[in-house]
């Protein structure tokens, strides 16, 4: 089946692409993709591992399964702000 997968951040800087289409097999699961994507881009390593995953827009868990035509996003967690006030 084909994903479609968006980079955002740290994430596209590192695989070079906003977005790119993958052929899995069946019942692959977002963490499956994550293993796969760290074998294509090691340095995604340490950043994958603090991500959230979200499919078709909408929160998931990483065992979740994927299913032809969805969307994965591996959301990079956000920084800046301060706790100074």
């Amino acid at each position: 089946m084909k994903i479609s997968i968006r980079y955002f951040a740290s994430l596209r800087e590192i695989v070079g692409t906003g977005e790119e289409t993958l052929t899995v097999p069946e019942e692959t699961t977002p963490a499956g993709v994550r293993a796969l994507l760290v074998t294509r881009y090691p340095r995604l390593q340490t950043s994958l591992e603090r991500c959230l995953c979200a499919v078709n827009r909408g929160y998931v868990a990483a065992d979740s399964e994927l299913h032809d035509g969805d969307e994965l996003v591996f959301i990079p967690p956000m920084g800046g702000g301060s706790l100074e006030q």
